[in-house]
């Protein structure tokens, strides 16, 4: 399923979540300047496991990798990647930010984007692999929204075999089968070793925090009559 809008208009303008666009954006413009060096760059600023294991050990300065953990959050492999991260952001984000205001928001963001990096560390402690993208990070906002606007109806884009529907379904329906397939693929790759691909385990860990985080930020609080479509 490919969610393709959401009909729960926000009351203000979601300027943190454009920032965290463009920010991306240019960051990924740059990335493509760099030529022979991206991938020494995507060394030094993904986050890479194994070096932080190693620094939590004493082995490095744990200064020098910590900051990898949020450096990481705007790095992306390719175009499909960030376009894919920003259009899950531009639907979802918008609306969690009005619930949660501005400042807020840009906290919950990058502590959300936080968890999932450690939780995939805990799943792959000695991956050498560099992990990249906001995924982790939108993953919360994904979490936050399944909580504070369940009900909301999200137009998605259904590829049957040969056939495509689009149908306007339930956000917790949406979201909560994306999960489900998060888990799925995560306790797959522990069986096969996560040492390199998608970062599964980020992703479920950014849900699972960004749904306990909305529920103590006063998420589920009843939403605007405008914003119940049924």
């Amino acid at each position: 399923m490919i969610p393709l809008r959401d009909e729960n208009p926000s009351s203000t303008r979601p300027g943190v979540t454009m920032a965290i666009i463009a920010l991306n954006a240019a960051v990924f413009v740059y990335e493509l300047t760099l030529g022979p060096a991206l991938r020494e760059f995507m060394l030094d600023w993904g986050l890479v496991p194994a070096r932080l294991s190693i620094a939590l050990h004493g082995g490095e300065s744990v200064v020098l990798v910590a900051p990898t953990i949020f450096t990481s959050l705007f790095l992306h492999g390719g175009w499909m990647h960030l376009l894919g991260n920003m259009w899950y952001l531009w639907i979802f984000g918008d609306n969690v930010e009005d619930r949660l205001g501005h400042a807020r928001y840009l906290a919950f963001y990058l502590i959300g984007g936080v968890a999932a990096s450690i939780a995939h560390v805990v799943t792959a402690p000695y991956s050498s692999a560099p992990t990249i993208g906001a995924s982790g990070a939108i993953a919360t906002v994904l979490g936050a929204y399944a909580v504070a606007f369940p009900r909301a109806r999200v137009i998605t884009l259904i590829p049957l075999f040969v056939f495509i529907r689009i149908m306007a379904l339930p956000a917790l329906l949406v979201l909560g089968l994306w999960f489900v397939f998060q888990l799925f693929t995560g306790f797959l790759s522990l069986g096969f070793g996560a040492q390199g691909g998608v970062a599964w385990w980020a992703h479920i860990g950014g849900f699972a925090f960004g749904m306990l985080a909305m529920r103590l930020f006063g998420g589920t609080r009843p939403q605007a009559s405008h914003a119940w479509v049924e």
